[in-house]
């Protein structure tokens, strides 16, 4: 039996001092310098002993603290010989023989130390995948806002990083279920790197996924009878030259809708291109085109010290 390798970071053997990341199927283009091994936690270790000096006061007196300290025992010895003496002489029988005393002794109680506790830093960042606000793409090293009212499902057919409404409605096909708006972070593949090409050749891919057959091949919006260029730009994303396209696509059944490419650089490893997908039905009242322009003003780099990696940045319609 075989077990996979989860995806994460593994070290590169072939470029030492890097790692690369592992999908859990086969190794990708990103790299990443190595990280560093966390330094210990504050506050362990062993505790230590109090200096000679520091065992007793030091105003001059020590002589003086000797000779009653001495005085006290040998008072102490005097008081222990008579009580031994006594208990001897009370401890004969009538016949004049000695008892034998029977002396009970307890084992000294173990010496403890104490071990130290942790504490938990009052400095500690919040945790982004715990933010119902924030989706994380760790891979592609981004973060997107969540609108109110959207969600972000753990588990889906395209099995990437995705926000989408929280209702969702019978598809006009009738063959399944539909989101009023979805959002997908992926990865660009092939040797593309310029943003507009990149934008200009996704947008068909995003619209057909959209509206013309979803995954599994279903004509959910009964196909895509035509489309309509309503914007191409080029335009700053997390920091990053990018460059969107976006679409009004008709469809043969249901109201249409828009759909959105957008490309620009990674900011982590070899910088392969991130490309973002949108697509919001037409006709919603609750999904503006200018909620796609606040999305998209919200990315952000993960781990981006002046936003906490786009933590915290909910917004509404």
């Amino acid at each position: 039996m075989s077990y996979a390798t989860p995806p994460g970071w593994y070290p590169d053997t072939g470029a030492p001092g890097t790692e690369r990341w592992w999908d859990g199927t086969a190794w990708t283009a990103h790299t990443r310098p190595l990280a560093a091994a966390p330094a210990a936690p504050e506050g362990f270790g062993p505790p230590s002993l109090p200096l000679p000096h520091q065992r007793g006061p030091q105003d001059g007196s020590g002589g003086g603290n000797r000779t009653k300290v001495l005085a006290i025992t040998l008072s102490g010895v005097l008081v222990l010989g008579a009580a031994v003496t006594g208990a001897v002489l009370l401890g004969r029988d009538d016949s004049g023989t000695s008892a034998t005393p029977t002396t009970t002794t307890s084992a000294p109680a173990p010496v403890t130390t104490p071990t130290p506790t942790p504490t938990a830093t009052s400095s500690a960042e919040p945790d982004p995948d715990e933010d119902p606000s924030v989706l994380v793409d760790q891979l592609n090293g981004v973060t997107l806002p969540v609108p109110a009212g959207w969600e972000k499902p753990d588990n889906t057919t395209e099995d990437v990083p995705i926000i989408r409404t929280e209702q969702s409605y019978d598809c006009p096909g009738g063959s399944s279920f539909c989101y009023h708006g979805t959002v997908t972070t992926h990865t660009a593949r092939g040797t593309e790197s310029d943003p507009r090409a990149l934008a200009e050749a996704d947008i068909v891919t995003a619209a057909d996924r959209a509206y013309e057959e979803d995954v599994l091949g279903r004509r959910i919006h009964g196909g895509i009878t035509s489309h309509k260029v309503i914007k191409a730009q080029e335009l700053s994303v997390a920091g990053r030259t990018g460059y969107l396209v976006r679409w009004r696509v008709t469809t043969g059944k249901g109201p249409g809708g828009y759909v959105q490419s957008l490309a620009f650089p990674s900011s982590v490893g070899t910088e392969t291109p991130v490309i973002v997908r949108f697509a919001f039905d037409a006709d919603v009242a609750d999904l503006p085109l200018s909620l796609m322009d606040t999305i998209t003003r919200g990315i952000r780099p993960l781990g981006d010290s002046a936003t906490s990696g786009g933590v915290g940045a909910s917004i509404g319609p």
